[in-house]
């Protein structure tokens, strides 16, 4: 029985990988490319979508005045 190895394209730069231990940053090619795609996160440049949770105008409100740690 042969193990047969998934692949699939690296999120940020494109390139083709394998989903196997070759890869340790999978499913990026490297860590720089993790690296980029942490960064888009960060700065908001990848969004899931869907409505906010709430109004971030209105956050300050959430919290309880004493319940900070």
């Amino acid at each position: 029985m042969t193990k047969e190895t998934t692949s699939l394209s690296c999120p940020t730069c494109k390139k083709p990988i394998e989903w196997s231990d070759r890869f340790p940053f999978r499913p990026f090619c490297c860590e720089r490319c993790k690296l980029i795609d942490l960064g888009e996160w960060a700065s908001e440049g990848h969004r899931i979508p869907g409505e906010p949770a709430f109004d971030d105008v209105l956050s300050g409100e959430l919290e309880q005045p004493g319940t900070r740690h």
